[in-house]
Protein backbone atom coordinates (compact mmCIF):
# COMPACT_ATOMS: atom_id res chain seq x y z
CA UNK A 1 0.00 0.00 0.00
CA UNK A 2 1.37 3.35 -1.06
CA UNK A 3 0.01 6.66 0.77
CA UNK A 4 -1.64 9.40 -1.44
CA UNK A 5 -0.34 12.26 0.91
CA UNK A 6 2.44 11.81 3.42
CA UNK A 7 2.99 14.85 5.76
CA UNK A 8 6.38 15.13 7.47
CA UNK A 9 8.94 16.95 9.54
CA UNK A 10 5.89 17.23 12.37
CA UNK A 11 8.07 18.91 14.99
CA UNK A 12 5.03 17.93 18.00
CA UNK A 13 2.46 15.61 16.39
CA UNK A 14 -0.33 15.29 19.03
CA UNK A 15 -2.53 11.98 18.32
CA UNK A 16 -5.10 11.78 20.74
CA UNK A 17 -4.46 8.16 20.87
CA UNK A 18 -6.31 6.34 23.63
CA UNK A 19 -8.66 4.04 25.19
CA UNK A 20 -11.79 4.30 23.89
CA UNK A 21 -13.76 6.05 25.73
CA UNK A 22 -14.30 10.18 27.31
CA UNK A 23 -11.15 11.07 29.21
CA UNK A 24 -11.63 12.02 32.90
CA UNK A 25 -9.25 12.96 35.30
CA UNK A 26 -5.68 12.62 34.67
CA UNK A 27 -5.98 10.86 31.01
CA UNK A 28 -7.37 14.39 30.40
CA UNK A 29 -3.68 15.21 30.17
CA UNK A 30 -2.44 11.89 28.27
CA UNK A 31 -2.38 13.63 25.01
CA UNK A 32 0.45 11.78 23.51
CA UNK A 33 3.03 13.38 21.43
CA UNK A 34 4.83 12.24 18.56
CA UNK A 35 8.23 14.07 18.16
CA UNK A 36 10.43 14.52 14.44
CA UNK A 37 7.23 12.97 13.16
CA UNK A 38 5.10 11.59 10.12
CA UNK A 39 1.46 10.94 9.14
CA UNK A 40 0.10 9.05 6.13
CA UNK A 41 -2.80 9.02 4.73
CA UNK A 42 -4.64 7.44 1.77
CA UNK A 43 -8.51 7.48 0.39
CA UNK A 44 -9.10 10.32 3.06
CA UNK A 45 -8.10 8.63 6.22
CA UNK A 46 -5.07 7.67 8.33
CA UNK A 47 -2.89 4.84 7.79
CA UNK A 48 0.41 5.71 9.12
CA UNK A 49 1.87 7.60 11.91
CA UNK A 50 4.68 7.27 13.46
CA UNK A 51 8.40 9.43 14.21
CA UNK A 52 11.17 9.95 11.85
CA UNK A 53 9.69 9.02 8.22
CA UNK A 54 8.50 5.41 6.42
CA UNK A 55 9.76 5.62 2.82
CA UNK A 56 7.83 1.95 1.95
CA UNK A 57 4.65 4.26 1.89
CA UNK A 58 6.07 6.37 -1.16
CA UNK A 59 5.50 5.72 -4.84
CA UNK A 60 5.15 8.14 -7.57
CA UNK A 61 1.76 9.49 -7.25
CA UNK A 62 2.24 10.53 -3.44
CA UNK A 63 2.11 13.94 -2.38
CA UNK A 64 4.69 15.18 0.59
CA UNK A 65 4.04 18.13 2.61
CA UNK A 66 6.43 19.55 5.31
CA UNK A 67 5.27 20.64 8.78
CA UNK A 68 8.43 22.69 9.18
CA UNK A 69 8.51 21.72 12.55
CA UNK A 70 5.15 22.65 13.68
CA UNK A 71 2.38 21.49 15.88
CA UNK A 72 -0.09 19.23 14.76
CA UNK A 73 -3.54 18.40 16.19
CA UNK A 74 -6.29 16.45 15.45
CA UNK A 75 -9.17 18.81 13.74
CA UNK A 76 -11.03 20.47 16.15
CA UNK A 77 -14.39 20.16 17.21
CA UNK A 78 -17.38 22.11 18.00
CA UNK A 79 -19.76 19.86 19.83
CA UNK A 80 -22.40 22.92 20.46
CA UNK A 81 -23.21 25.87 17.95
CA UNK A 82 -26.43 27.62 16.90
CA UNK A 83 -25.18 28.03 13.57
CA UNK A 84 -28.07 28.42 11.17
CA UNK A 85 -30.09 31.60 12.15
CA UNK A 86 -31.50 34.68 11.02
CA UNK A 87 -30.11 38.13 11.84
CA UNK A 88 -28.28 39.54 14.84
CA UNK A 89 -28.66 40.82 17.84
CA UNK A 90 -26.01 43.79 18.93
CA UNK A 91 -29.58 46.19 19.62
CA UNK A 92 -29.27 44.08 22.73
CA UNK A 93 -25.64 44.87 23.62
CA UNK A 94 -26.03 48.17 25.39
CA UNK A 95 -28.70 46.47 27.45
CA UNK A 96 -26.47 43.68 28.56
CA UNK A 97 -23.44 46.27 29.18
CA UNK A 98 -26.41 48.38 31.57
CA UNK A 99 -27.14 45.32 33.48
CA UNK A 100 -30.03 43.75 31.58
CA UNK A 101 -29.94 40.19 32.52
CA UNK A 102 -29.87 37.63 29.33
CA UNK A 103 -33.15 35.83 30.74
CA UNK A 104 -34.98 39.36 31.41
CA UNK A 105 -34.28 40.10 27.86
CA UNK A 106 -35.68 37.25 27.02
CA UNK A 107 -38.81 37.52 28.70
CA UNK A 108 -39.93 41.00 27.26
CA UNK A 109 -39.33 39.35 23.97
CA UNK A 110 -35.85 39.65 22.90
CA UNK A 111 -32.85 37.63 22.84
CA UNK A 112 -33.74 34.11 21.28
CA UNK A 113 -37.69 35.01 20.47
CA UNK A 114 -36.08 38.15 18.60
CA UNK A 115 -34.03 35.67 16.39
CA UNK A 116 -36.87 33.59 16.05
CA UNK A 117 -38.37 36.09 14.31
CA UNK A 118 -35.56 36.58 12.04
CA UNK A 119 -35.26 33.16 11.13
CA UNK A 120 -38.92 32.81 10.10
CA UNK A 121 -38.46 35.27 7.81
CA UNK A 122 -35.53 34.66 6.42
CA UNK A 123 -35.30 32.67 2.81
CA UNK A 124 -33.21 28.87 2.82
CA UNK A 125 -30.44 30.70 0.56
CA UNK A 126 -30.49 33.16 3.30
CA UNK A 127 -30.12 31.37 6.20
CA UNK A 128 -27.92 28.89 3.85
CA UNK A 129 -25.37 31.62 2.72
CA UNK A 130 -24.81 33.34 6.71
CA UNK A 131 -24.52 30.12 8.00
CA UNK A 132 -21.67 29.06 4.89
CA UNK A 133 -20.41 32.19 6.00
CA UNK A 134 -19.73 31.23 9.71
CA UNK A 135 -18.28 27.51 8.40
CA UNK A 136 -15.79 29.17 6.63
CA UNK A 137 -14.74 31.17 9.13
CA UNK A 138 -14.60 28.12 11.46
CA UNK A 139 -12.88 26.11 9.45
CA UNK A 140 -9.92 28.60 9.31
CA UNK A 141 -9.82 28.15 12.78
CA UNK A 142 -9.24 24.80 12.92
CA UNK A 143 -12.87 23.30 13.04
CA UNK A 144 -13.69 20.37 11.12
CA UNK A 145 -16.45 18.73 12.30
CA UNK A 146 -19.53 20.94 14.33
CA UNK A 147 -22.95 20.25 16.20
CA UNK A 148 -25.49 22.23 14.50
CA UNK A 149 -28.72 22.88 16.88
CA UNK A 150 -32.48 24.08 15.61
CA UNK A 151 -34.30 26.20 18.11
CA UNK A 152 -35.19 29.47 16.34
CA UNK A 153 -38.34 28.47 14.51
CA UNK A 154 -40.49 27.03 17.39
CA UNK A 155 -42.67 25.39 15.17
CA UNK A 156 -42.51 22.61 12.86
CA UNK A 157 -41.46 24.37 9.45
CA UNK A 158 -39.35 26.91 10.52
CA UNK A 159 -37.75 24.04 12.77
CA UNK A 160 -37.64 22.40 9.31
CA UNK A 161 -35.63 24.75 7.26
CA UNK A 162 -32.79 25.27 9.57
CA UNK A 163 -32.19 21.48 9.73
CA UNK A 164 -32.50 21.14 6.14
CA UNK A 165 -29.96 24.32 5.64
CA UNK A 166 -27.91 22.61 8.05
CA UNK A 167 -28.24 18.93 5.95
CA UNK A 168 -27.45 20.92 2.55
CA UNK A 169 -24.32 22.59 4.41
CA UNK A 170 -23.53 19.02 5.46
CA UNK A 171 -23.21 17.58 1.77
CA UNK A 172 -21.54 20.68 0.52
CA UNK A 173 -18.94 22.10 2.79
CA UNK A 174 -16.12 20.06 3.75
CA UNK A 175 -16.87 20.89 7.83
CA UNK A 176 -18.75 17.63 8.88
CA UNK A 177 -21.68 18.70 10.55
CA UNK A 178 -24.02 16.76 13.25
CA UNK A 179 -27.58 18.29 13.43
CA UNK A 180 -29.57 18.58 16.85
CA UNK A 181 -33.48 19.30 16.99
CA UNK A 182 -33.88 21.88 19.53
CA UNK A 183 -37.49 22.77 19.14
CA UNK A 184 -37.71 23.15 23.23
CA UNK A 185 -35.47 26.68 22.95
CA UNK A 186 -37.78 28.90 24.38
CA UNK A 187 -41.55 29.73 25.14
CA UNK A 188 -42.89 31.47 22.19
CA UNK A 189 -44.66 34.23 23.31
CA UNK A 190 -48.61 32.79 21.98
CA UNK A 191 -47.71 30.27 24.48
CA UNK A 192 -46.65 32.39 27.31
CA UNK A 193 -49.37 31.38 29.88
CA UNK A 194 -49.64 27.45 29.16
CA UNK A 195 -46.07 26.40 28.34
CA UNK A 196 -46.97 22.51 29.11
CA UNK A 197 -49.44 23.39 25.53
CA UNK A 198 -45.90 24.52 24.22
CA UNK A 199 -44.05 21.01 25.36
CA UNK A 200 -47.05 19.30 24.02
CA UNK A 201 -46.46 20.79 20.48
CA UNK A 202 -42.62 20.15 20.68
CA UNK A 203 -43.52 16.10 21.21
CA UNK A 204 -45.85 16.87 18.26
CA UNK A 205 -42.71 17.52 16.15
CA UNK A 206 -40.36 15.10 17.22
CA UNK A 207 -41.97 11.99 14.45
CA UNK A 208 -41.95 13.98 11.53
CA UNK A 209 -38.08 15.15 12.66
CA UNK A 210 -37.31 11.70 12.83
CA UNK A 211 -38.97 10.74 9.54
CA UNK A 212 -37.40 13.38 7.52
CA UNK A 213 -34.05 12.21 8.96
CA UNK A 214 -32.95 15.48 9.64
CA UNK A 215 -31.71 15.21 13.39
CA UNK A 216 -29.57 12.32 15.48
CA UNK A 217 -29.94 14.29 18.92
CA UNK A 218 -32.68 16.26 20.67
CA UNK A 219 -32.12 19.22 23.23
CA UNK A 220 -34.04 21.09 25.29
CA UNK A 221 -32.94 24.43 27.79
CA UNK A 222 -33.70 23.70 30.94
CA UNK A 223 -33.40 26.78 32.65
CA UNK A 224 -35.50 28.60 34.92
CA UNK A 225 -38.95 31.06 33.30
CA UNK A 226 -38.09 28.63 30.01
CA UNK A 227 -38.54 24.53 30.44
CA UNK A 228 -38.67 23.28 34.10
CA UNK A 229 -36.96 19.97 34.30
CA UNK A 230 -40.05 17.47 34.42
CA UNK A 231 -41.16 19.47 31.16
CA UNK A 232 -37.55 18.84 29.84
CA UNK A 233 -37.90 14.90 31.29
CA UNK A 234 -41.53 14.57 28.99
CA UNK A 235 -39.70 15.87 25.86
CA UNK A 236 -36.04 13.81 26.42
CA UNK A 237 -38.39 11.04 27.48
CA UNK A 238 -40.39 11.48 24.17
CA UNK A 239 -36.91 11.88 21.88
CA UNK A 240 -35.38 9.17 23.19
CA UNK A 241 -38.65 6.32 22.60
CA UNK A 242 -38.44 7.88 19.23
CA UNK A 243 -34.22 7.25 18.84
CA UNK A 244 -33.02 10.32 19.48
CA UNK A 245 -29.82 10.69 21.81
CA UNK A 246 -30.24 13.09 23.88
CA UNK A 247 -28.67 16.69 25.09
CA UNK A 248 -29.24 18.88 28.05
CA UNK A 249 -28.49 23.02 28.21
CA UNK A 250 -28.53 22.24 32.04
CA UNK A 251 -27.96 25.25 34.88
CA UNK A 252 -26.68 27.87 32.48
CA UNK A 253 -27.44 30.38 34.81
CA UNK A 254 -29.79 29.09 37.54
CA UNK A 255 -29.11 25.70 39.53
CA UNK A 256 -32.37 23.87 38.80
CA UNK A 257 -31.32 20.51 38.52
CA UNK A 258 -30.47 20.11 34.81
CA UNK A 259 -26.95 17.99 35.48
CA UNK A 260 -28.85 15.90 37.58
CA UNK A 261 -31.37 14.85 35.29
CA UNK A 262 -28.99 14.45 32.10
CA UNK A 263 -27.74 11.80 34.65
CA UNK A 264 -30.97 10.06 35.09
CA UNK A 265 -31.92 10.36 31.24
CA UNK A 266 -28.32 8.86 30.09
CA UNK A 267 -27.66 12.08 28.06
CA UNK A 268 -24.69 11.84 25.97
CA UNK A 269 -23.69 15.24 27.08
CA UNK A 270 -25.41 18.01 28.99
CA UNK A 271 -23.61 21.80 28.30
CA UNK A 272 -23.31 25.04 29.87
CA UNK A 273 -23.10 24.24 33.77
CA UNK A 274 -22.35 27.17 35.09
CA UNK A 275 -24.67 26.89 38.25
CA UNK A 276 -24.35 23.13 38.17
CA UNK A 277 -24.36 21.64 41.74
CA UNK A 278 -21.92 19.34 42.93
CA UNK A 279 -24.35 16.37 43.32
CA UNK A 280 -25.42 16.92 39.79
CA UNK A 281 -21.66 16.49 38.84
CA UNK A 282 -21.27 13.58 40.87
CA UNK A 283 -24.24 12.19 39.01
CA UNK A 284 -22.93 13.11 35.63
CA UNK A 285 -19.45 11.10 36.52
CA UNK A 286 -21.63 7.87 37.56
CA UNK A 287 -23.70 7.85 34.85
CA UNK A 288 -20.60 8.89 32.01
CA UNK A 289 -22.40 12.38 30.76
CA UNK A 290 -20.20 14.84 29.34
CA UNK A 291 -19.57 18.33 30.64
CA UNK A 292 -20.00 20.31 27.52
CA UNK A 293 -18.67 23.87 28.90
CA UNK A 294 -19.36 26.63 26.83
CA UNK A 295 -16.87 29.42 28.35
CA UNK A 296 -17.21 32.06 25.72
CA UNK A 297 -20.69 31.83 27.22
CA UNK A 298 -19.67 32.78 30.83
CA UNK A 299 -17.06 35.54 29.26
CA UNK A 300 -19.57 37.06 27.27
CA UNK A 301 -22.82 37.45 29.59
CA UNK A 302 -20.15 38.23 32.17
CA UNK A 303 -21.54 35.45 34.42
CA UNK A 304 -19.16 32.66 36.47
CA UNK A 305 -17.00 30.21 34.51
CA UNK A 306 -18.43 26.30 34.90
CA UNK A 307 -16.26 24.75 38.04
CA UNK A 308 -14.50 22.78 35.68
CA UNK A 309 -11.56 21.93 38.10
CA UNK A 310 -14.54 20.46 40.18
CA UNK A 311 -15.63 18.56 37.53
CA UNK A 312 -12.49 17.01 36.43
CA UNK A 313 -11.66 16.44 40.00
CA UNK A 314 -14.95 14.48 40.19
CA UNK A 315 -14.18 12.09 37.57
CA UNK A 316 -16.47 14.20 34.73
CA UNK A 317 -15.29 14.11 31.38
CA UNK A 318 -15.03 17.88 29.97
CA UNK A 319 -15.23 19.12 26.49
CA UNK A 320 -15.35 22.62 25.71
CA UNK A 321 -17.39 24.13 22.25
CA UNK A 322 -18.43 27.94 21.29
CA UNK A 323 -21.94 27.79 21.74
CA UNK A 324 -21.36 30.08 18.56
CA UNK A 325 -25.09 32.02 18.63
CA UNK A 326 -26.38 35.36 18.02
CA UNK A 327 -27.36 36.17 21.25
CA UNK A 328 -25.07 35.09 24.41
CA UNK A 329 -21.72 34.12 22.54
CA UNK A 330 -21.53 35.36 19.12
CA UNK A 331 -18.41 34.05 17.50
CA UNK A 332 -16.80 30.95 15.57
CA UNK A 333 -13.54 31.12 17.14
CA UNK A 334 -12.54 27.88 18.95
CA UNK A 335 -9.23 28.79 19.95
CA UNK A 336 -10.75 31.76 21.58
CA UNK A 337 -12.87 29.04 23.84
CA UNK A 338 -9.31 27.04 24.31
CA UNK A 339 -7.53 30.13 25.34
CA UNK A 340 -11.08 30.86 27.78
CA UNK A 341 -10.63 27.33 28.86
CA UNK A 342 -7.36 27.80 30.27
CA UNK A 343 -7.38 31.58 31.42
CA UNK A 344 -11.38 31.04 32.44
CA UNK A 345 -11.59 27.77 33.64
CA UNK A 346 -7.89 26.84 34.76
CA UNK A 347 -7.62 23.76 32.19
CA UNK A 348 -4.40 22.88 31.46
CA UNK A 349 -3.46 23.18 27.86
CA UNK A 350 -3.27 19.27 27.73
CA UNK A 351 -6.90 18.93 28.94
CA UNK A 352 -7.78 21.50 26.60
CA UNK A 353 -6.87 19.81 23.56
CA UNK A 354 -8.16 16.56 24.67
CA UNK A 355 -11.80 18.43 25.26
CA UNK A 356 -11.66 19.86 21.99
CA UNK A 357 -10.89 17.47 19.96
CA UNK A 358 -11.96 13.11 21.61
CA UNK A 359 -13.53 14.68 24.33
CA UNK A 360 -16.19 16.93 22.17
CA UNK A 361 -16.49 13.89 19.36
CA UNK A 362 -17.58 11.48 21.90
CA UNK A 363 -19.98 14.30 22.98
CA UNK A 364 -21.54 14.60 19.33
CA UNK A 365 -21.18 10.33 19.23
CA UNK A 366 -18.45 10.58 16.27
CA UNK A 367 -15.14 9.32 18.43
CA UNK A 368 -14.98 6.11 15.87
CA UNK A 369 -14.26 8.57 12.96
CA UNK A 370 -12.50 11.68 14.33
CA UNK A 371 -10.98 13.32 17.54
CA UNK A 372 -7.30 11.99 17.68
CA UNK A 373 -5.42 10.89 15.25
CA UNK A 374 -5.12 6.91 14.14
CA UNK A 375 -5.28 4.39 11.61
CA UNK A 376 -9.04 4.14 10.45
CA UNK A 377 -10.37 7.86 11.39
CA UNK A 378 -10.98 10.27 8.85
CA UNK A 379 -7.78 12.18 7.84
CA UNK A 380 -8.97 15.49 9.79
CA UNK A 381 -5.69 17.75 10.85
CA UNK A 382 -4.65 20.95 12.18
CA UNK A 383 -1.49 22.46 11.29
CA UNK A 384 -0.52 25.17 14.06
CA UNK A 385 2.57 27.87 13.33
CA UNK A 386 3.34 26.86 17.32
CA UNK A 387 6.29 25.16 18.25
CA UNK A 388 4.01 23.47 21.54
CA UNK A 389 0.51 23.58 22.48
CA UNK A 390 1.26 25.68 25.39
CA UNK A 391 2.08 28.67 22.78
CA UNK A 392 -1.72 28.43 21.67
CA UNK A 393 -3.22 29.17 24.91
CA UNK A 394 -0.28 31.60 26.10
CA UNK A 395 -0.72 33.88 23.13
CA UNK A 396 -4.37 34.61 23.09
CA UNK A 397 -6.65 36.58 20.23
CA UNK A 398 -4.69 35.37 17.10
CA UNK A 399 -5.30 32.45 14.46
CA UNK A 400 -2.54 30.54 15.24
CA UNK A 401 -3.48 28.17 12.02
CA UNK A 402 -1.23 27.08 9.19
CA UNK A 403 -3.04 24.49 7.41
CA UNK A 404 -5.73 22.41 7.82
CA UNK A 405 -6.58 19.12 6.09
CA UNK A 406 -10.30 17.85 5.66
CA UNK A 407 -10.01 13.71 5.21
CA UNK A 408 -6.81 14.38 3.39
CA UNK A 409 -7.65 17.42 1.42
CA UNK A 410 -5.75 20.94 2.39
CA UNK A 411 -8.99 23.03 2.77
CA UNK A 412 -7.03 25.99 4.47
CA UNK A 413 -3.55 27.77 3.62
CA UNK A 414 -2.04 30.31 6.30
CA UNK A 415 -5.62 30.46 7.41
CA UNK A 416 -6.88 31.42 4.45
CA UNK A 417 -9.76 28.75 2.78
CA UNK A 418 -8.96 27.64 -0.50
CA UNK A 419 -11.61 24.20 -0.86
Amino acid sequence: MKADLIIKNIGNLVTMRGDNKPRTKEKMRDIQILKNAYVAIKDGKFVDLGEGFNDKLVDSNTQIHDAKGLTVTPGLIDAHTHLVHGGSRENEFALKLSGVSYLDILKSGGGILSTVKATKNASFDELYEKAKKSLDIMLSYGTTTVEAKSGYGLELDTEIKQLKVAQKLNQDHPVDIVSTFLGAHAIPLEYKDNPDEYVDEVINMLPKIKELKLAEFCDVFCEDNVFSVEQTRRILNEAKKLGFKIKIHADEIVSLGGAELSAQLGAISADHLMAASEKGMEDMAKNNVIANILPGTSFNLMKNYANARKMIDLGVAVSLSTDYNPGSCPTENIQLIMQLGSLGLKMTPSEVLTAVTINAAFAIDKADEVGSIEVGKKADLVIFDAPNIDYIMYHFGINHVYRVYKEGKLVVEKGNVIY
